[in-house]
């Protein structure tokens, strides 16, 4: 049975537009409740904490990408593992399937080979 590739996508888009919003109204929420009582500043609306989510990310970062070239490193190193274990025709059926078979991993691999040889 296959699944519809579109029905996922819009699930997905579905799911952003939804904790966006929940996320927006969360802090205009905590903005009102605390700001205008604690430091008399402004009540704001809506858009406005969206606006602030943006905000502070764009002025904070964007969860911490220094973490991003580990976690790259690891998977790579997991993914030349199973390759090493696998025969010619599963590689060949995992750089059909994936279509990623031009990508980086597989010319290092191809690379490797050819100075091995």
């Amino acid at each position: 049975m296959r699944r519809k590739p579109g029905l996922g996508v819009l699930k997905f888009i579905l799911l952003g537009i939804l904790f966006v919003t929940v996320l927006g109204f969360v802090v205009m929420t905590l903005w009102n409740c605390l700001i205008p009582d604690l430091f008399h500043g402004p009540v704001i609306t809506f858009w406005q904490a969206l606006g602030l989510l943006l905000l502070g990310k764009l002025l904070f970062g964007w969860h911490g990408h220094q973490h991003g070239a580990a976690w790259k490193a690891n998977w790579k190193e997991k993914m030349r593992r199973r390759m090493e274990s696998m025969t010619p025709e599963e590689k060949e059926r995992l750089r059909d399937r994936c279509r990623f078979g031009s990508g980086k991993f597989f010319r290092d691999e191809e690379e490797q080979k050819q100075t091995q040889e």
